[in-house]
């Protein structure tokens, strides 16, 4: 007999396994210490055999969503799947202090840190150069971080600037910025007056599995943003890369 998974699907049995479990204990279907269906109600389900179901299992171990007792099964893990709320962070510090994002994780009891990974002059993306309407080889200075809570990766960012209002400020510079680069822009005349943003889920990059400590094959939330200023000029455009099965992205209208 056919079960409903096998039809049409073109994903190996396991990751079907693995995800139909991921996207119960990630909704709270199985609440932390629930014991996650048995492997013959799995069977029963996917028509898997029992190694199939043991390598799903694993997958959801290595993602720190499921542990096994010895003897007494598989049960799911208290996960730390975090809502960020990028709108609230668009702003620098009035103050030049601590970003808005890190003052918000501690609020939390969470400890939040940046690690700056280069400063450099680059042909940033196609959807970079259309924001800034630079030509095919146009150049934008480049930031890029990776953001921690508690010493996790949480967020790659590549945050590129328009050559002319980078060169001879601070954000040129290769070390952190008190304040962020948008305290920077702010004290030169020009306030973030408008964000676009473009959120999708992908597959990472290498460079982005490596720094985000990807455990298995898993999507990203890949969010674009492009800041506009005065008489609308584009400030700043950014890529951020967050590890799909730990953060989501929380919006208030």
């Amino acid at each position: 007999m056919t079960n409903q998974h096998e039809e049409e699907s073109v994903w190996p049995v396991q990751d079907q396994i693995a995800s139909y479990l991921r996207d119960r204990i990630l909704n709270g279907d199985i609440p932390a210490g629930e014991k996650l269906p048995s492997s013959r109600d799995l069977h029963a389900q996917f028509g898997a055999a029992a190694q199939t179901i043991r390598n799903a299992i694993i997958t959801l171990e290595k993602e720190g969503l499921a542990y096994t007792r010895q003897g007494a099964g598989v049960f799911a893990r208290q996960h730390r799947q975090r809502a960020m709320t990028p709108a609230a962070y668009k702003n620098p510090p009035a103050d030049g202090g601590k970003y808005q994002w890190i003052a918000a994780a501690e609020r939390k009891g969470l400890s939040g840190r940046s690690e700056l990974l280069a400063v450099e002059e680059t042909v940033p993306p196609a959807a970079v150069r259309e924001a800034f309407g630079l030509e095919k080889e146009g150049k934008a200075l480049l930031r890029r971080q990776v953001l921690y809570l508690d010493d996790q990766p949480c967020e790659l960012v590549e945050v590129f600037f328009p050559l002319e209002l980078a060169h001879g400020t601070p954000i040129a510079e290769p070390r952190k910025i008190k304040g962020g680069a948008g305290r920077v822009l702010l004290e030169a005349g020009l306030p973030p007056l408008r964000c676009v943003d473009k959120v999708a889920a992908r597959w990472p990059t290498p460079e982005q599995a490596k720094a985000l400590r990807m455990p298995t094959k898993l999507p990203v939330l890949r969010q674009f943003r492009v800041t506009y200023s005065v008489d609308d000029m584009p400030i700043q455009a950014e890529i951020m890369a967050k590890a799909g099965h730990l953060y989501e992205l929380e919006y208030e209208f």
